[in-house]
């Protein structure tokens, strides 16, 4: 199986989100993170479906992608 690894950043002011997508041995997760100073305070992770997985490795546009990725706010030492 292919392995997969994909890194977005978007920054706007002090305000930075970090979208992560990666596909290993056929099971993949995607992650989003949400930086303010600087600082990690909100993160989350969820799996990406069988269906998805495929439309990623032949490279296809999943709209949506990101949406069901609900974010906890990170509670102690970052």
């Amino acid at each position: 199986m292919n392995e997969y690894h994909n890194t977005e950043v978007t920054q706007s002011g002090g305000k930075k989100t970090v979208r992560t997508v990666s596909i290993k041995k056929g099971k993949g997760y995607k992650r989003v993170s949400k930086y303010v100073r600087g600082k990690r305070v909100a993160t989350g992770k969820a799996p990406i479906k069988p269906a998805h997985i495929m439309d990623i490795l032949s490279k296809k546009f999943v709209p949506g992608l990101f949406s069901d990725c609900k974010t906890r706010r990170c509670r102690g030492k970052v």
